[in-house]
């Protein structure tokens, strides 16, 4: 998930950008058959950018608004492009005005796999998700997208002591919590880096998966890195939204290695390696985003994401559980519920 926020317009404000998005439309060649006057909200994410659905003569487009002091959004054509070089079933750019931020894009539609998945669905859902995965993996090269490197990892855990525990808890970690925490997260880091590197798509979730054909449908790509091979395993299957049982995560687990396995991927040739691999992953997931939700209530007044929190503490108290290295980790955790308790929050 993006990193920065953003609120929408106030009620009353005249939408600015969205009349300039409605302009840049009706000025592109005919042949699209666009109707500005059509344009809607299809969806916003926690960046900046903004996705609007326009009529198209029989079908719709995408519109994609990124302001260009706020976003870049060279990197999503480029990702977009590497995702369909591969077979995936990402956005065709069609239309780029970088100088605006503006991009026309094809629609995958409307169903996303959060929305569609249940009992009876998961199981092919997923299915098609890991073989869309593993093709992704396949065609990764070096020197094609940025590293997932230390400094990344690490700047992304810091959010958790800066936004959660700073933040939210209003806690200041004592000299010994700090120096625990920091001996966890170098353990963490270099798990992550021991890794095999292959392209990750950094948000590989079912809110970011489209029921589609060919399926999934694959947005929200643009900060798409060169890294850890579990890393898109565990966001696809240690979500945000959405959580399963342990019996059926492990399962779901060892069929992906089966067939990263088969496609001659370099994951660890026993799988009880590979699944440390994504557990130690996921930890640095979960810790990082703890601290992004938090920032995205305090810092862009958005508060619903703070009520899945309790889902990535129960995750990373999962973790620390098994492993003797990470039982430091557990006991912070420990206390810190102890603060949550004073002030009243939910852990």
């Amino acid at each position: 998930m993006s990193s920065t926020t953003s609120s929408p317009p106030n009620a009353g404000t005249p939408d600015v950008r969205r009349v300039a998005l409605g302009a840049w439309l009706g000025a592109l060649p005919p042949d699209y058959g666009l109707d500005p006057d059509t344009l809607r909200a299809a969806s916003a994410d926690a960046s900046f950018r903004r996705y609007f659905r326009v009529d198209a003569r029989g079908r719709t487009l995408v519109a994609m608004d990124a302001p260009p002091d706020k976003e870049d959004s060279r990197p999503f054509i480029h990702v977009a492009g590497l995702l369909r070089d591969a077979g995936l079933n990402a956005p065709q750019v069609l239309e780029a005005d970088l100088a605006q931020g503006f991009l026309l894009l094809t629609d995958l539609g409307t169903t996303t796999y959060l929305s569609a998945l249940n009992a009876d669905s998961a199981s092919t859902l997923f299915d098609d998700a890991m073989d869309a995965l593993v093709r992704w993996q396949v065609a990764s090269r070096p020197g094609v997208l940025p590293p997932y490197d230390d400094a990344l990892l690490r700047r992304e855990l810091s959010l958790f002591p800066d936004w959660y525990v700073a933040r939210h808890l209003g806690h200041t970690l004592t000299g010994k919590q700090s120096q625990a925490l920091q001996r966890m997260f170098d353990r963490i880091v270099a798990s992550n880096l021991a890794q095999p590197a292959v392209y990750v798509h950094r948000d590989y979730m079912p809110r970011n998966l489209m029921v589609g054909i060919p399926n999934p449908g694959v947005l929200d790509f643009q900060d798409a890195v060169m890294g850890p091979i579990a890393y898109d395993v565990a966001s696809l299957y240690r979500d945000a939204f959405i959580s399963w049982e342990e019996e059926q995560v492990l399962d779901w687990v060892v069929r992906y290695w089966q067939k990263a396995r088969r496609a001659g991927l370099p994951v660890a040739s026993d799988f009880g390696a590979f699944w440390r691999d994504f557990e130690w992953m996921g930890l640095q997931r979960h810790l990082k985003v703890l601290g992004i939700f938090a920032r995205i209530n305090y810092r862009d007044g958005k508060p619903h994401y703070l009520a899945d929190t309790p889902r990535f503490v129960g995750y990373v108290r999962a973790v620390t559980r098994r492993y003797d290295e990470l039982a430091p980790l557990g006991r912070l955790f420990d206390e810190l519920e102890g603060v949550a308790h004073k002030v009243g929050y939910t852990f």
